[in-house]
């Protein structure tokens, strides 16, 4: 099976955990490009979205769906996103597309959390894909030193806004035992939005390539 194929997979396997009728949170990237699709194909009779990224937000809009103010809709049940690497644990990296605030945002206002990825992306220990970082940009070099003291090698992710207007740094070389621990660690540096570790609230349900797999 192709890599877009696994990804159409897990993209139709999300659709069962949508409730109808209800607020629906919509992550990022291709996997949720391929969920955006589906959602609309299949009809699936939703209140609207609360969307992570303008580019989700443009793409829900091109089928007809309605995109929510988080802030008028409040806390919901269910959102869906891809993630850029899971452990075990169902902890995450997100924030290859640049979308991790927003995102993080969301996660945090859903009552489940419902991630879709393929087999590329499991591992046992967090850190082979970079870690994004969110930073002000007036604290990226002040931020990038406190991040090397954590043992990290960060890159500055050139030419790339994210939505709310702040920078990248792409962490490399960490091997992130405790994921919880170091995604604390890291959002205490002052100037950091926050960092793409999803530990403190991770995943629910993480559907790999139309299964859903088990914690731990």
């Amino acid at each position: 099976m192709s890599a877009e194929s696994k990804k159409r997979s897990a993209a139709q396997a999300a659709l069962a955990y949508v409730p109808d009728h209800e607020v629906l949170g919509v992550g990022t990237g291709s996997t949720v490009n391929f969920f955006i699709d589906a959602l609309a194909a299949r009809k699936v009779p939703i209140k609207g979205a609360v969307s992570s990224s303008e580019s989700s937000t443009a793409r829900l809009k091109q089928h007809g769906i309605e995109v929510l103010d988080l802030n008028a809709v409040g806390e919901f049940d269910v959102y869906v996103d891809g993630a850029d690497e899971s452990d075990p644990q169902l902890h995450l990296i997100k924030g290859g597309g640049a979308a991790l605030t927003r995102e993080k945002i969301i996660a945090a206002a859903s009552r489940r959390f419902i991630c879709m990825i393929d087999e590329s992306k499991r591992v046992d220990v967090l850190g082979r894909f970079p870690l994004p970082v969110e930073v002000i940009p007036m604290a990226r070099s002040h931020v990038a030193r406190e991040l090397v003291k954590l043992g990290g090698q960060p890159v500055w992710r050139e030419g790339v806004v994210t939505d709310n207007g702040n920078v990248i740094l792409d962490v490399h070389g960490m091997q992130i035992i405790d994921p919880v621990r170091v995604e604390a660690a890291i959002n205490q540096v002052v100037g950091v939005v926050t960092n793409g570790l999803f530990a403190a609230r991770p995943a629910d349900i993480v559907i790999c390539s139309g299964r859903e797999l088990p914690r731990g």
